[in-house]
């Protein structure tokens, strides 16, 4: 214990797979709080050491993972010629 949670949180207790509502201040215990990866749900007084920072080559969450690439501007179509005016008519 003695990690403070700054913000409400569901999550499944590991042992009995039960889903848990934590509330802001609550301390739950070091099984619980294992399960608890966000670190925006602690208070900001002690650093979680359990937060992971994603690594460049993993993808970001959510499915995003970076700006599309803007199509690329089609090529202008060939110009044709025009067919002259036969000059017998």
């Amino acid at each position: 214990m003695g990690r403070r949670l700054a913000a409400a949180v569901h999550v499944e207790h590991p042992t009995t797979r039960e889903w848990v509502v934590l509330e802001p201040g609550d301390e739950p215990d070091d099984d619980v709080a294992a399960e608890i990866t966000n670190p925006d749900a602690w208070e900001a007084d002690e650093p979680t050491s359990d937060a992971k920072e994603p690594e460049p080559d993993e993808p970001a969450a959510f499915g995003f993972t970076a700006q599309p690439e803007p199509e690329p501007e089609p090529e202008p179509a060939p110009r044709r010629r025009r067919k002259t005016a036969d000059a017998d008519a």
